[in-house]
């Protein structure tokens, strides 16, 4: 099933052909260097092109943290917003300006912490948001505390005797809130990276991109598993819509659905249990093997994570429904009075 984003219709087109210049801001990018950011940003920036959308008409929503600094940097309107709130913000944006494309750019801290319930309502609207959600397993911008995503055991300034809590898999979240499009991808695969972002931003309604970004600071080397070529051979499985889920030296390993348990497991492939390699359907409206997929990955090693779009649904979008159901009300009962609205049924006048 390919998508065509009919909602992109709206929004205006650019007048001239466009480049990654367009969209570079005239700020200087302060992160730190070797940061996971300027990949993302720069991968960000010569993707927006293709889009062939007015530069006026996209909007970067963020809340706080290091990757949150990323609307300073595109030359597009944004806003640096609170802390958790970017879904919040950008959801009442994309309502009530469906002429807009808008982007959220945030961080497994700020998304997943204190603006985790924020989140989940924007998936579970299905608002037509893009999330960019940049994963360091760790807070970098507060100077190195374990986040949502940290492993168990994680020993940070704020955990001197390891984590405690059991990390939040933001891709497993996504889809236990059904989300229509869930991705995963990682800051230093520029193709594989600018591939997801234009699936996503092919799709209608809310589509989140977790991106692993290394944090070279303060947590340096926690994606070596899947970044490191001879071990990411074992370690990424690379989703592909349509295709048998192998991977591997030569394709040597595959995914196959366990007969007694259902869930889904590794095998070494051979002769007899090649028939039984599960064949990745993104667009199947059932999210149980999509769920059964993101949870593959060892949190703490990351042996066998699976990258690419691990769901791709179509779904009521939050914005047309939102826009039909005023279009109804005012064909039905005429435009409102805002004041009487306010004023409600009692009112009283209060002597001078």
């Amino acid at each position: 099933m390919s998508e065509t984003n009919t909602l992109l219709s709206l929004v205006p087109k650019a007048e001239a052909q466009q480049s990654m210049k367009d969209f570079k801001s005239d700020q200087e990018v302060r992160w730190c260097p070797g940061c996971g950011d300027y990949a993302i940003l720069a991968a960000v920036q010569g993707f927006m092109p293709d889009l062939g959308l007015a530069k006026e008409n996209i909007v970067f929503v963020s809340g706080i943290g290091c990757s949150s600094r990323f609307p300073y940097y595109m030359n597009t309107y944004g806003m640096h917003s609170i802390h958790g709130r970017a879904p919040a913000i950008a959801t009442g944006l994309a309502s009530s300006r469906r002429d807009l494309s808008v982007w959220v750019v945030t961080g497994d801290g700020d998304a997943l912490s204190i603006g985790g319930n924020h989140l989940i309502h924007a998936l579970r609207r299905n608002v037509n948001l893009k999330i960019l959600l940049f994963n360091n397993r760790i807070y970098g911008l507060t100077k190195g505390q374990y986040s949502p995503t940290s492993e168990v055991g994680k020993i940070t300034k704020s955990t001197p005797m390891g984590s405690l809590d059991s990390p939040f898999n933001p891709v497993s979240l996504a889809i236990g809130a059904e989300a229509s499009f869930v991705a995963r991808t990682v800051d230093s695969d520029r193709k594989h990276l600018t591939e997801v972002l234009r699936q996503a931003a092919d799709h209608e309604g809310t589509a989140l991109v977790e991106i692993y970004q290394n944090c070279n600071i303060f947590n340096d080397g926690a994606f070596d598993a899947i970044k490191d070529k001879e071990r990411a051979q074992e370690a990424v499985i690379r989703l592909e819509h349509g295709q048998p889920i192998r991977f591997g030296a030569d394709g040597s390993k595959g995914v196959v659905r366990d007969h007694l348990t259902g869930d889904l497991r590794v095998v070494t492939v051979t002769a007899e249990n090649e028939a039984d390699v599960v064949v990745h359907d993104a667009h199947n409206p059932s999210p149980t093997t999509a769920f059964a997929l993101s949870r593959l990955a060892d949190p703490d090693t990351l042996h066998h994570t699976p990258i690419g779009v691990l769901r791709s649904v179509r779904r009521p979008v939050y914005d047309t429904l939102m826009a039909d159901q005023l279009e109804k009300a005012v064909e039905q009962h005429g435009k409102g009075d805002l004041s009487a609205l306010l004023a409600g049924n009692d009112t009283w006048t209060v002597a001078g």
